[in-house]
């Protein structure tokens, strides 16, 4: 098994050598990975300049390719440039924290996910949360033992998981659970401040203050289960679809 494996934590990140050792058990891993952190960045790609890769040593034990750029720079840049052949699989992550709710939105470890299933390619994001200290080698260890599941049950070309990993201080994980995406809102604020120059700056902050819905990824890592979510790249409103066909619309030929 082929197996392309980035992140948005950076090459350097523990939680992506993490990864690759588990990864490395169930096949041939290759690296692409953002060159710096591009957390929260979404699914932003470069243009207008071009994005340098470099080979690197990573931890000590392996090599990838370091990419100034985006997530989803690096899994089109391994798709259509560094591999001979696409990969069986794309893992992404691990990210530290958890990508859960709208955040799956702002996530740029879920957007590398989201390109590969633009080719029709299986993916999987993971994400740790946690509180002092993530402890990215068991993260790895579970996340393995999802991901062989999911391939197990025959993940087709471009299903998306998004796979979220409760906080480990608290003890092992309760068991793993599909849930759906949690859509409440955050509640943020923004701390407002001077500079030493006088400028006023604003500090973004705040999060989740509700355990979500009950049968949501959210209130799934809150009460310690593994949750995995099955995404799509198809954002249409299929709901309002048929309704709108229906609505009155003006004639524009001409204008």
């Amino acid at each position: 098994m082929r197996i392309l494996l980035t992140n948005d934590d950076g090459i350097a990140a523990p939680g992506l050598a993490a990864m690759w050792h588990e990864a490395s058990q169930l096949g041939q891993v290759t690296v692409v990975a953002p060159a710096e952190g591009q957390s929260a960045t979404g699914h932003g790609i470069t243009v207008g300049e071009a994005v340098i890769a470099s080979h690197v040593q990573v931890d000590g034990r392996f090599q990838g390719l370091s990419v100034t750029g985006r997530p989803a720079d690096c899994v089109k840049l391994a798709v259509r440039e560094v591999l001979d052949k696409p990969p069986d699989l794309v893992v992404s992550g691990i990210n530290a924290g958890a990508n859960v709710g709208i955040n799956i939105l702002y996530s740029g470890t879920v957007a590398a996910a989201v390109e590969a299933a633009f080719y029709r390619l299986p993916a999987v994001a993971v994400s740790l949360d946690f509180r002092d200290k993530p402890d990215y080698a068991r993260a790895a260890a579970i996340a393995r033992e999802v991901i062989t599941a999911l391939l197990r049950a025959k993940l087709k070309p471009g299903w998306l998981m998004n796979v979220n990993i409760p906080v480990l201080e608290r003890g092992s994980p309760r068991g793993i659970r599909v849930a759906r995406q949690s859509t409440l809102v955050m509640h943020e604020r923004f701390v407002k401040a001077a500079d030493p120059r006088g400028r006023t700056y604003f500090w973004l902050t705040g999060g989740f203050t509700d355990d979500g819905e009950p049968d949501s990824d959210l209130r799934a890592i809150n009460e310690g289960y593994v949750a995995v979510t099955p995404l799509r790249v198809d954002l249409t409103c299929n709901d309002a679809l048929d309704a709108m066909r229906q609505w009155e619309w003006p004639t524009i030929e001409g204008l």
